[in-house]
């Protein structure tokens, strides 16, 4: 019996000193991290220094436009310090800048929200291309990966684009967006009064 106590004893010292912290992955504005919800709270869990973790990434993400969405990713050591890897902006986000929208369309494949051209999408390919997930991958796999994000935002991917023609779509397209938006606070609202 007291070999099996011992037994037990040993093996939960060495279950204590496993480490089951997990990555954290999330979204931070560029120069906007706070203390506050939602990511004071993710930080508190994993018992990082919120302050000096807000102080750290705002002073590293300094020259970038603040509140561009920069995906992060942080790993916790067993000393409560840390190791911050901030990517470059998701690809919708390029993709929308690129197309000079700021929302994506309701139904992708059958309305189109925005156009670029070839060229906008290799550049974007070379600046995702940095990331370090895909920093080993061909330039044309991130091309293929982008045109998939592209359809799937309503982006349609043109050779050439004329910026007047381009002006009258994005001018119609505002009309839509406005017909969707009252649309959505419509069902909002009918939804309001079916569950009061």
């Amino acid at each position: 019996m007291s070999k099996s106590v011992a037994r037990l004893k040993s093996m939960k010292k060495v279950a204590d000193k496993i480490d089951h912290s997990s990555k954290l992955r999330t979204n931070i504005p560029a120069g906007m991290a706070a203390a506050g919800p939602p990511l004071g709270p993710m930080l508190g869990q994993r018992n990082i220094n919120i302050a000096a973790f807000c102080k750290d990434f705002n002073e590293r993400t300094a020259n970038i436009k603040q509140g561009t969405p920069l995906p992060t990713r942080v790993k916790v050591n067993s000393d409560r310090s840390y190791q911050l890897v901030i990517h470059q902006p998701p690809a919708s986000y390029f993709l929308k800048q690129a197309a000079g929208v700021s929302r994506a369309a309701m139904e992708p494949v059958r309305e189109t929200c925005g156009k670029i051209t070839l060229k906008h999408l290799y550049e974007i390919a070379k600046i995702k291309q940095q990331d370090p997930p895909l920093e080993w991958r061909p330039l044309k796999e991130v091309c293929v990966m982008l045109i998939a994000t592209a359809r799937s935002c309503g982006i349609e991917i043109v050779k050439e684009l004329d910026p007047k023609e381009y002006g009258e779509f994005l001018e119609e397209r505002k009309k839509i967006v406005e017909e969707q938006k009252k649309m959505l606070q419509e069902k909002r609202e009918a939804k309001m009064l079916r569950t009061a």
